[in-house]
């Protein structure tokens, strides 16, 4: 039994919904909550969220973990919190640390007639960011907004992350870390910094950007700067809290905690989720100038290689909601099909892919339909588009990968794991952690606080 107020917290702020994870000394996980809120598309190849619903499902999140908690007899007040999100949104708010504007998120599109621009940067520049020039990082949309939104960016005092801008209702610093920096094509790689002339062509002005700290730093503790007094309520005033990390560097930084596994560099980490990670642990930056993979830092002041495919359980989902089915009978009928699907095969690519396994403009649909194709063939084709995709993106990352560790929600059925271990040929080894970004950011909040425990997975 884990004892009362000895457990570190991680906040997973996710595209579409926040997670909660306590994590004891001993490494078990003691108690989890989540909360949900919408992402929304003003025009076709949009996506947004109004950081008001994050901070409100913050507050909904943490009070049904007090009740978990309080429930089973334990203290509710964390030790420390490490926060955690989505890569490559983007959040602009006024002096006071007030958006001006909804977020834009990772999926959105609408610099894509922008991108000519960052094409155009000297050889030189562009290999020193050493990531695919695509629309959904924060540099091309600043470009977007200079261009069509001016107002915006004028009335902009700084340019954060969600995870960032969540954190700061906690503590109200105005800091971001390496792993969400790097991500956001204004990075300069070789040189571990801001790229001045990323900058520029981003319209934007390095004044507006955040300082850039340790993952593991103390930036306050709870209730320094009075948001709201929720959190007094729940007693965490007072409480410290760290910067954290994107959510695939907290993610890393768990299963680091996980496995004994003692040569990284031969291992793959695939997380399939609402996108799919395809990600190389210890690499090391270097100019890249025509990258079709991504290369962002770690918690740890290191490097990751990384595949990313736009279109994992959010394809899934669209067939599952397609096929007027629950998860369950989804996967139940994808499993009752026969293999090759009588010749119907998908194609996942319903929003475009990044330039690596399809192009921005690449459709999903079905082909080889036949009247001996149901609705079981047409799920199970969804789930082997699935895993294909995943073989080509582990193929370009690293074909002699010795290990592959497997986490994320779309690889909790047994099934999907034995489909994906055919099609790459090995076996995987699953972390079944329900948020193993929150695990990390719950890690790194332990490491600070000297207590950088191994992390025990519930069973699968």
């Amino acid at each position: 039994m884990t004892a009362p107020g000895s457990g570190y917290l991680g906040i997973d702020l996710g595209t579409s919904g926040l997670k909660l994870t306590m994590v004891g000394e001993d490494g078990s996980i003691v108690a989890e909550s989540e909360a949900s809120y919408d992402v929304y598309a003003p025009q076709p190849g949009w996506a947004e969220t109004d950081p008001a619903d994050w901070a409100a499902a913050l507050e909904s999140a943490s009070a049904d973990l007090f009740g978990r908690l309080t429930a089973a007899g334990l203290d509710p007040t964390p030790r420390a919190i490490g926060v955690t999100g989505q890569m490559h949104g983007l959040v602009l708010t006024d002096a006071s640390g007030k958006p001006v504007r909804p977020a834009i998120l990772w999926p959105d599109q609408r610099a894509s007639v922008c991108l000519d621009a960052w094409s155009g940067l000297a050889a030189v520049v562009r290999g020193r960011l050493s990531n695919p020039i695509v629309a959904g990082m924060p540099g091309p949309v600043l470009t977007w907004l200079s261009k069509y939104e001016p107002a915006s960016l004028r009335a902009a005092a700084q340019v954060t992350f969600p995870k960032d801008w969540l954190r700061g209702l906690l503590t109200g610093d105005r800091v971001t870390e390496r792993s969400d920096a790097s991500a956001t094509l204004l990075w300069d790689v070789v040189a571990d910094d801001w790229s001045a002339e990323a900058v520029r062509v981003a319209g934007a002005s390095t004044e507006q950007l955040p300082a850039v700290v340790p993952s593991d730093a103390t930036l306050g503790s709870v209730g320094e700067v009075k948001q709201s007094q929720f959190f007094d309520r729940l007693g965490w005033a007072g409480v410290p809290v760290v910067a954290g990390g994107s959510d695939v560097a907290c993610a890393l930084a768990a299963l680091r905690q996980t496995s004994s596994a003692a040569d990284w560099s031969q291992t793959v980490v695939v997380n399939v989720g609402t996108g799919v990670q395809i990600i190389r642990p210890d690499a090391k930056p270097a100019a890249r100038p025509n990258a079709l993979t991504h290369l962002y830092a770690d918690a740890g002041g290191g490097w990751y290689e990384m595949v990313a495919i736009r279109n994992g359980g959010l394809a899934l989902g669209w067939v599952q909601q397609v096929l007027g089915l629950t998860w369950e009978n989804f996967v139940a009928a994808a499993r009752s099909a026969p293999p090759g699907c009588r010749g119907a095969t998908f194609s996942p690519f319903l929003t475009g892919e990044r330039g690596l396994l399809a192009t921005p403009d690449s459709q999903g649909g079905w082909s080889g339909l036949t009247p001996s194709v149901g609705r079981a063939e047409l799920a199970r084709s969804a789930f082997e588009a699935l895993v294909c995709a995943i073989r080509q993106g582990v193929n370009a990352l690293d074909p002699s990968a010795e290990s592959v560790f497997l986490t994320g929600g779309g690889a909790r059925d047994p099934w999907v794991r034995q489909l994906l271990s055919d099609a790459l040929d090995q076996p995987l080894t699953f972390a079944s952690l329900r948020s193993a970004s929150a695990v990390g950011a719950a890690v790194l909040a332990a490491r600070r606080a000297g207590r950088p425990a191994s992390v025990t997975p519930p069973s699968p």
